[in-house]
């Protein structure tokens, strides 16, 4: 198990901190987890599912217009 902090989100997803904090309000980001008083991480794990989730709603959308 591997924390990501929020510069590693950032960079492995290529979304911005204001998107990320949208998307988890609207429930379609994992949300993080609290790793000390101030400071908050998010599981590799997580965001590893998150991303291939994306791909698959692209590839279900690909499938869609091309049928």
């Amino acid at each position: 198990m591997r924390f990501l902090r929020l510069d590693e989100v950032r960079e492995k997803t290529g979304l911005s901190k204001s998107a990320i904090y949208n998307q988890i309000r609207k429930g379609d980001f994992p949300v993080s987890v609290p790793i000390g008083s101030r400071t908050v991480a998010w599981l590799e794990s997580d965001i590893n599912e998150w991303l291939e989730w994306r791909v698959q709603v692209r590839d279900r959308a690909v499938k869609g217009f091309f049928s």
